[in-house]
């Protein structure tokens, strides 16, 4: 089967072609697709040299870098050992697993003071923890890019729906889709909701269309997660870290509170666990925001956050959900009360905002006696500050956005559901779908 082509592609393809570029780290949880985008990016140089740190047949390359800094010396011996020529402007230089060579992460900043016409990659299914034990290696000499799994417009192209997701682009409140492919584009929704956005599960059901395999991929995809958490060099066990991981599932639809994940574990181990999680990508939180002005990161509360599963399809299998549901419900609240719903905005505004910068994410609530509202996610567009409330059917109430755009004096604010797009009073309409709409 052929390559799926990533937004990421584009933004490696721009970082390729630019004349002072800087030795580049792609970061992302693992199996989301780094090395293979790396790979692709490859067939467009003369010449592809990959070193996975994690193979013990790298292991002569590995010693190179521990017993050398200067990169002429590396890569003439690289050259040697691979029997490829490492020529600036023709060689692209993968470093893979990069986080078990931590000499190679150092090595970067010597790339880009040295040579820095050779096009140098560095990834890694841990590397966020080794960067945090080299804080400041790299400051201004290295470039970041972050890759998620697929989004829903990549499963719509993946699936040989190109043109589809075109008319998804072009479409809005004021321009709606016809409710013939609106329909069309819920049931595939439903299908990505259940497999999520893992690419070996997505390429798993563009080739066979079977849901009990993409089960099975995921559940090994979900061990090797749980394999990793031995290795997050902390003194947490990783049955604790489990715990926490099966909890955020668990507590995914609203505010996460530690007390809540088991009596065995205090609320510092639930905050580390917590922190590990995120720092590996299978987890993003959902902070409170204020939302008093912008940057809306500069009047948050830590106290208040919801924590959500970097992905829909691991989401239903820890929480072993019945996918017959998801696929014959009319609205999603027959699931888990609608968090199947939320958990696939949070990961959406994360995979279309720039893949330059780890955005996080944040929520508006508003605690008071017998005036409590809460907003599901609250985003900047231009100088703009817009509440988005996710509803899992087609109805429901909405008395928190309007408390929230009486309070903050906001000109409109976003309703996601299973509706066509639309639009009435001050409030904008956008299907599940075309979430990625309002991100970009």
């Amino acid at each position: 089967m052929g390559y799926f082509n990533r937004k990421i592609d584009y933004a490696l393809q721009e970082w390729s072609g630019e004349k002072h570029r800087k030795p580049l780290m792609l970061r992302g949880a693992r199996q989301v697709g780094k090395t293979t985008a790396v790979r692709n990016l490859g067939k467009h140089f003369t010449h592809f040299v990959e070193i996975n740190f994690e193979d013990k047949d790298h292991a002569s390359a590995k010693a190179f870098f521990e017993q050398h800094s200067d990169p002429h010396i590396i890569c003439s011996k690289l050259a040697a050992l691979y029997s490829k020529p490492i020529v600036a402007g023709e060689t692209l230089l993968f470093l893979d697993e990069a986080q078990a060579c931590p000499s190679a992460i150092s090595a970067l900043r010597f790339f880009y003071e040295r040579m820095p016409e050779l096009h140098v990659i560095a990834a890694g299914s841990l590397l966020e923890f080794a960067l945090e034990e080299l804080p400041s290696f790299g400051v201004g000499r290295i470039d970041s890019m972050f890759m998620y799994p697929f989004s829903f417009s990549e499963f719509l192209n993946a699936t040989g729906h190109e043109m589809w997701t075109k008319l998804i682009e072009e479409a809005s409140p004021e321009k709606p889709i016809f409710n013939e492919l609106h329909e069309k584009i819920v049931e595939q929704l439903k299908n990505f909701l259940i497999i999520g956005g893992m690419p070996e599960v997505v390429a798993e059901f563009v080739k066979t269309q079977d849901f009990l395999q993409c089960q099975k991929i995921l559940n090994s995809l979900l061990q090797s997660f749980r394999n990793d958490f031995a290795k997050y060099k902390k003194r947490i066990p990783a049955t604790r870290i489990n715990e926490v991981f099966s909890s955020v599932a668990q507590q995914a639809e609203g505010k996460f509170v530690y007390e809540h994940v088991s009596q065995e574990l205090n609320n510092g181990q639930v905050k580390t666990s917590l922190e590990l999680l995120i720092m590996a990508g299978l987890c993003y939180q959902v902070t409170h925001s204020s939302a008093k002005g912008i940057p809306l990161g500069a009047s948050i509360n830590p106290k208040y956050r919801r924590i959500l599963p970097f992905d829909t399809g691991i989401y239903q299998r820890i929480l072993n959900l019945n996918i017959s549901e998801i696929l014959l419900a009319s609205d999603l609240d027959t699931i888990n009360k609608g968090a199947v719903a939320e958990i696939f905005v949070g990961c959406e505004l994360k995979k279309n905002t720039s893949c330059y910068s780890d955005d996080e994410l944040y929520c508006w609530v508003r605690e008071k006696k017998n005036s409590n509202a809460q907003i599901d996610f609250v985003i900047q567009q231009g100088s703009k500050i817009v509440p988005i409330e996710v509803k899992s059917g087609k109805g429901g109430k909405m008395q928190s956005m309007w408390v929230f755009l009486d309070e903050k004096k906001s000109e409109y604010g976003i309703r996601t559901s299973l509706e066509n797009f639309s639009q009435y009073d001050k409030i904008k309409v956008y299907p599940l779908y075309a979430i990625g709409n309002i991100a970009k």
